[in-house]
């Protein structure tokens, strides 16, 4: 039976249609928006996948009318349809010569929780569905480590299964019901649709199953053995959108588990561990999970993982994750006990480090998810760790041999691997360090995926367990299904979409996998002189160590990317700029491409947070780029007044500050000619911080009680203490918040310091951040040639100043010898303070004793040194409860809160976490924040006043 012509008939897509005609035509039937133009194209043609295929146009529906008017109209034209959520697939499925339908931007609302399901529409990210099912005491089962990104449509695409899989299943185990969108844009009910049950019992009838995989955890092909009964719902299961289109899904949800611990095994490799899997499972583990060394190495190196490192015990080959849910506390952390003991009597590993409460587990956990994006930061220039055997699952018990044979079979080709994921379900991910630009790499790839794909089948197991098949697997499913089953899929697929217009080339009828190939297809990018260093391959290579693995995606937690939290639009994510910078810079004029408005629009939403150094997998340095597209974009259409007068910001703060107060009455006037946004103005400080050091007639004996009876001349006072200490006059500290580094001073002088104050010129923050970067240069070689040749440590109040000295001045500066060591020296005063209370050279009293002080990092702060310092400094303070908001960017970012147009997108960043995290705490919480930006921004939006943690201190220390 057949509802509709072979696929292949019917009006053929266009793929040259005129760039602009689709987005017209389409545009009038939707009430969401649909581009077409040249860099929305570009950001959709590639997924986290090593795959590139440039979309016909994109499409932003806004509910299901839309997708369903979409449908036809695409079928009338004779477009194909490709449904996306995150785009985070690993295997192709994601990308095509179509209309990608996003439906991550609009299409992202919880419907209902009713009991134990819910309702839910298809661009919905997982954890934002758990975060509403915890009110219920819920979860959905299935937890990718993509879970702060990936959506619930696409986990339905490719049946996602996750660290828990053992005891939850995989997404086809908890889909209860979908609403689709057929070809023909009809609304079949999948459960009760008698045609299409019809037709597809007569596809499965006399059809010998047998050659289906045995093994419960895949998701390759159709799952036709999941279709008999008539109710197709989880036919659609694993589909990749080639069947029908989901515009809502009703899911079910499983209990939250009361109590959790994790027992961390160390041992000597990577087989060994494996070896350790079955005793876990005989525990009732709900996850077993496998980290190598190799991605253990990596995570040593990333600051934002440093606490795994600081656990360890020794240096383990491998490590072995294993978790345990349970009623209580004292149950769990007895099965990791019993673990333990177990595996020292069958002398499994060297070592179990056990995690039992919620502080101990974080570190954990957070490197546990991070295998992928660990693997990818190690990428040189196009030798890159492929997605192209990464999802095979074989029986847990013909694990180690599987892995063994996998081991000599990249080692035949000369390949190395990081190993991770789930051995507690037979599936880990091996991706190979392959170089698909050198001569040979696209063969090697091949011969490798072939002979992977038999060896999991001669185990028993399957080439794809979770990932899909997209691009990277389809190829290869007649020969492991064999012919009977194959053709049977491609009739289930004629059934549903006769014309093959639903995202064609994946499951069945796929090209060879080496076709679409990325890194291949790409042009050599033409030479490009930048005044930032970017290192080997320059600012091209910079931006194309993007390989989309979209945790710039993420919206419940971190910074990275705010803009994008505020918008939910690709292109202003870190990935969506990193990559329309790879097209501007692969064009054959660059220097034309960065003086485009469409890529000035791209980027004009970039805070320059630098979240994306740490936050990002990958390192992708968005921030450094965005700089110099300022200075390349400056070079054809020149400077605005506005950037030259933020770029003088300390010249402006110094004027300012000697006129005042005169200087804060006339400031309103320059809000027009500079387009400023509404939100108070900085008051200008005439008691200025370098008045103030300069007038001291003497330092105060209390202060100092080790020289009680020395008295000092006003013209030569004597030191303080023995240890100099250089403190950057920082343009804000000086000049604005002079208090600030008054409290500086004297701790630092009180722990026995000697203060000398630097504050001859700017750090250049300001210049770079507006890409005015030869004039920030001069003001890095000036400040450098001040501060070298000086043993005393460099000391700042203001993150973004003081952490320009470790961060930008290398790349400003490259070859410079000075600069490495200028940076080694450099340290925010916190850090300094804390070592003083803690040698017992500073003391603090009860002045602040047990109060709850909420703390709000600086984004570079975080990104650079982290927050580790500031935290502890204020811990210090007797009884004091202190609590780091996870709230991301203020939204203020230095000028960019004060540019009229970029007012709203602040206030909305602000609104996302940190005010509401604000407005929830008692009014007699103490505020600390360690920027200036973020500290007015607090005082706009949250009408509440933060102060900078070394204030509070020096009221903790009875200073007056």
């Amino acid at each position: 039976m057949s509802l509709g012509r072979p696929a292949g008939l019917g009006r053929p897509a266009d793929p040259a249609r005129p760039a602009g005609s689709l987005a017209r035509e389409l545009a009038p039937i939707l009430s969401g928006d649909v581009r077409d133009d040249p860099y929305t194209r570009h950001l959709y043609s590639s997924d986290a996948s090593m795959y590139a295929i440039e979309p016909l146009a994109v499409a932003f529906p806004r509910h299901a009318d839309d997708v369903q008017a979409l449908v036809a109209a695409c079928g009338e034209l004779g477009v194909p349809i490709l449904p996306r959520g995150a785009g985070t697939s690993l295997a192709g499925q994601t990308v095509g010569a179509a209309v990608i339908v996003d439906f991550s931007r609009h299409m992202n609302r919880i419907l209902e929780i009713d009991g134990r399901t819910a309702r839910v529409q298809p661009g919905v990210v997982q954890d934002q569905l758990n975060r509403a099912a915890r009110k219920h005491g819920l979860m959905f089962g299935p937890d990718t480590s993509t879970s702060n990104r990936a959506t619930i449509g696409g986990m339905i695409g490719n049946n996602s299964a996750g660290s828990h899989s053992v005891l939850y299943g995989s997404t086809i185990d908890h889909v209860r019901a979908l609403r689709v969108v057929l070809a023909d844009a009809t609304t079949p009910d999948l459960a009760t649709d008698a045609r299409l049950t019809a037709a597809v019992a007569e596809v499965l009838d006399g059809l010998d199953l047998s050659g289906f995989p045995r093994f419960w955890r895949h998701s390759g092909g159709y799952r036709l053995d999941a279709a008999a009964g008539g109710d197709l719902t989880r036919l659609m299961v694993g589909s990749e959108g080639t069947l029908a289109v989901v515009t809502e899904a009703t899911v079910g949800l499983v209990d939250l588990p009361r109590a959790k611990a994790i027992a961390v095994g160390h041992f000597t490799s990577t087989p060994a561990a494996i070896a350790a899997t079955a005793d876990a499972l005989s525990f009732g583990a709900a996850s077993v999970e496998l980290l190598d060394k190799a991605i253990l190495d990596l995570s040593r190196q990333r600051v934002d993982y440093a606490g795994l490192g600081d656990i360890l015990e020794g240096e383990p080959q491998a490590l072995l994750f294993v978790e345990f849910f349970g009623d209580g506390p004292a149950e769990v952390a007895d099965r990791v006990d019993e673990l333990a003991a177990t595996w020292k009597a069958n002398g499994h590993g060297y070592h179990t480090l056990k995690a039992v409460t919620a502080r101990e587990q974080s570190a954990v956990l957070k490197v546990r998810k991070a295998g992928l994006g660990l693997l990818m930061a190690s990428s040189v220039g196009s030798r890159r760790p492929l997605a192209f055997v990464e999802d095979t699952a074989v029986p847990p018990e013909r694990l180690v041999p599987y892995v063994e044979e996998f081991a000599r079979i990249l080692d035949r080709h000369g390949l190395s691997a990081g190993f991770y994921g789930h051995c507690s379900v037979g599936c880990l991910h091996v991706r190979p360090f392959v170089d698909l630009r050198a001569p040979g790499g696209v063969e090697t790839m091949r011969a490798v995926a072939e002979e992977v794909a038999e060896l999991a089948a001669r185990h028993g197991g399957v080439n794809s367990s979770e990932h899909g098949d997209g691009l990277a697997r389809s190829e290869f499913n007649r020969r492991l299904f064999g012919d009977p089953i194959y053709e049977a899929m491609r009739r289930v697929k004629q059934i549903f979409d006769p014309h093959g217009r639903l995202n064609p080339g994946k499951i069945v009828d796929a090209p060879p996998m080496t076709d679409h190939l990325r890194d291949p297809a790409r042009p050599e990018p033409k030479p490009l002189a930048t005044t930032l260093s970017f290192g080997p391959g320059g600012m091209h290579a910079a931006a194309d160590r993007c390989m989309n693995i979209g945790v710039c995606r993420k919206d419940d937690t971190g910074v990275m990317c705010p803009s994008y939290m505020a918008t939910r639009e690709e292109e202003h994510s870190t990935r969506g700029r990193a990559n329309a910078l790879v097209k501007a810079l692969s064009s054959p004029d660059p220097e034309r491409e960065l003086g485009g408005e469409r890529l000035h629009g791209i980027l004009d939403l970039c805070l320059e947070c630098k979240a994306c150094q740490s936050e990002c997998p990958l390192g992708v340095d968005m921030a450094a780029m965005k700089s110099e597209f300022l200075h390349q974009y400056q070079q054809e259409h020149g400077v605005p007044l506005r950037s030259r007068a933020f770029g003088a910001i300390r010249t402006l703060n110094r004027l300012g500050s000697a006129t005042a107060p005169l200087s804060n009455w006339l400031a309103g006037a320059v809000r027009g000619p500079l387009r400023l946004s509404p939100r108070p103005l900085p008051r200008f400080r005439r008691d200025n911080l370098l008045r103030w050091f300069a007038r001291r007639p003497e330092r105060h004996p209390e202060r100092h009680p080790d020289h009680r009876s020395e008295r000092r001349s006003e013209r030569h006072p004597e030191p303080a203490g023995t240890r100099e200490v250089i403190l950057l006059a920082d343009s804000f500290t000086t000049f604005t918040e002079p208090s600030v580094g008054r409290a500086a001073v004297e701790l630092l002088e009180r722990a026995g310091y000697r203060v000398r104050l630097e504050s001859r010129g700017c750090c250049g923050r300001s210049s770079i951040s507006k890409g005015l970067l030869d004039q920030a240069r001069t003001m890095a070689a000036d400040l450098v040639g001040r501060l070298a040749g000086s043993d005393a440590p460099i000391a700042g109040l203001e993150p973004s100043c003081l952490l320009t000295l470790k961060d930008e001045y290398a790349a400003l500066l490259p070859g410079d010898p000075r600069v490495a060591a200028v940076a080694a020296r450099a340290r925010l005063v916190p850090e300094l303070l804390v070592e003083a209370i803690d040698d017992g050279s500073l003391v603090l009293g009860d002045a602040l004793k047990d109060r709850r002080i909420l703390l709000h990092g600086h984004c570079h702060e975080k990104a650079v040194t982290g927050t580790t310092a500031t935290h502890a400094l204020l811990s210090r303070i007797p009884g004091a409860e202190v609590t780091e908001i996870d709230a991301g960017c203020c939204g203020m970012a230095g000028s960019f809160g004060f540019e009229a147009e970029h007012y709203d997108l602040s206030m909305k960043i602000g609104g996302l976490r940190l005010f509401p995290a604000i407005a929830a705490s008692s009014p007699d919480t103490l505020l600390a924040a360690t920027g200036v930006s973020c500290r007015q921004q607090i005082a706009h939006g949250a009408s509440r006043t933060a102060v900078h943690p070394v204030e509070l201190i020096h009221r903790a220390a009875g200073l007056p």
